[in-house]
Parts: structure tokens; sequence; C-alpha cells
């Protein structure tokens, strides 16, 4: 699987897929009438979203096991790389594709949010996996689509295909926030393996070396991309990743200032602080006084 497809247009991945291009900028691409093909990694210049209708395992990085098995949501931002691992052995593509230009929706209220749509972002192992009731609804999102491609292009168009656009990805988060749900144990313990990890990093002195631990150190020590593990910290706390992250440095300074041998200009550096006023700017702004008031008030 080391060779690589490129798709710069929607028109490229619809050639490669057997599908008329209806509109240069947007297509919902029946992977069923794709020739029988190896798996390759493929890079994609627009917004990808496959609903798969073969099991989770044929991803390249889906290797997890999954609480739904009807099928499985992948989203991929422009410029980002997909792949599928068939041994070698040549198989039949199933399911759809949603795939849409960025130009497409510039101007549009869409336009304005698709950043606010951070699964784009997710790793593939992190990929929504839907029931068959969301499935139905999924197809009619992309049959609505359709038949805004098949209808006569006027002025409306545009901002219709944009809208059910938005309307679909409104769905799809909603269904993320399901999974959040529906994962509680398995997303508790990587919440433990979290404070595991900020704790072994202050006790191993990690922050002297490698400075201030960040939520992107985090979650690649978890196997997460950065945005997956920033959300389901948000869904399980109530906190940011960065914001748990300082409260954990926090509580660690509390204890460290308590060592009077110790400058809090020595307690900022090896909290990993590059500069003291900053160490002093985010314990103020956390506890409401100085390390040196809190040194001196207890």
């Amino acid at each position: 699987m080391d060779n690589m497809r490129r798709f710069e247009t929607v028109t490229d991945y619809n050639l490669f897929n057997k599908n008329e291009t209806l509109h240069p900028l947007v297509s919902v691409v029946d992977l069923s009438k794709a020739d029988p093909r190896s798996g390759s990694k493929m890079y994609f210049g627009f917004y990808t979203i496959f609903l798969k209708d073969v099991k989770c395992g044929d991803l390249t990085y889906g290797k997890n096991l999954y609480d739904y098995q009807e099928g499985t949501l992948v989203f991929l931002a422009p410029g980002q790389v997909a792949g599928l691992n068939s041994n070698g052995e040549i198989y039949q593509p199933k399911g759809h594709a949603l795939v849409f230009h960025a130009d497409l929706i510039h101007g549009t209220p869409l336009g304005k949010t698709i950043q606010n749509y951070s699964f784009f972002s997710y790793s593939a192992n992190e990929a929504l996996h839907i029931s068959e009731r969301e499935r139905k609804l999924v197809l009619d999102s992309f049959s609505k689509i359709q038949y805004e491609l098949e209808h006569a292009i006027d002025k409306h168009s545009r901002k219709l295909i944009a809208s059910n656009i938005e309307l679909f990805l409104n769905y799809a988060q909603r269904f993320y926030d399901r999974q959040f749900i529906t994962r509680e144990n398995v997303n508790h313990g990587i919440l433990e393996r979290f404070e595991n990890l900020l704790n072994a990093y202050f006790k191993a002195d990690k922050a002297q070396t490698l400075g201030l631990p960040s939520v992107a150190y985090c979650a690649g020590e978890l196997n997460l991309s950065s945005n997956y593990f920033g959300d389901l910290v948000k869904k399980e706390t109530g906190k940011t990743a960065q914001e748990y992250i300082q409260s954990r440095i926090i509580d660690v300074a509390k204890e460290k200032i308590f060592d009077l041998s110790k400058s809090i200009s020595q307690v900022s550096a090896e909290l990993g602080f590059k500069y003291p006023e900053h160490f002093t700017r985010l314990f103020k702004q956390r506890v409401g006084i100085t390390p040196n008031q809190y040194r001196n008030s207890n």
C-alpha cells in the first residue's frame, strides 16, 4: 500500500470512481460504481466524508473494536491522507462519499463555521460509528444534496447545497456527542491515563527538559488526535484540555511553593515555565493571588 493516489479536484475523484460530475465543486459518490481495486493511500484536496458499508477493520488506521458496526463515518479535511489496506487483495468498494471543495462554501454561513467541526481533524481510528437508524438519516441527507445536484442549476442551488451539508454536519456533531456518552467507560479510562501521564511527567522532572506539557504532547502519548482528545476532555470534565493541564500545574506548584529552600523562580523553572513572570501570571489568574502571596499566607 505504498502507492499514493492524489485527488486535487472533485472531478478527479468522480472519474476514479466512475461517477458523473454534476457539479465541479461537490459530489455524492456511489462507491459501488467503481471498478474493483487494491488498497492504496489517497490524498484529498477537498472535504471528504466516507460512509463505509464494510467493517471498520479495512481502514489502515482503524484497528479498535467499535460499539456500532452498521456504518462508519470518516471525516477528512482538505490536504489529508486516508488509506485502505486490502493486504494486496482486490476488493469492490462499497458505501458512499460526500466530497466538496472549500470554494463551494466560501461566502456562505457554513464557510464561516466549518472550522468549528473539529471532527474533520480527528484521526481515523476516532471515526464516527453510527447505528442503522442514524445511517438512514445520513443517506437521507446525501439524497437531498444529490437531488439539488440533479436539479437544473439556478440562483438557489449553491445556498441549498451548502445548507444541506451544514445540516448533515450538525447531525454528525450530535452523533459524536452520543458516541462520547456511549463510550463513557472507555473515556474514563483515557482520563485516568491522562491524569497518570501528567503525574509521571512532573514526577520524572520532564518539565525541566521538555517544558510545560502541551495538549498535543498529551494527545500523542495517548495515541489520540489533539482535537478528539480536547473534545473528549471537555465532554467528560467541562474543562478544556488546556484548562485541565493548567489545573494540574497549579496543584503541583502549590506543593512546590511550600519548599522554602526554593525561590519562586526555581519553582517556575521546575514546572517548565520559560519565564517566571509567565508562571506568576498564570498562578494569579487561577488562584487569585501571586505565588509569593500564597507562600506567605500559608
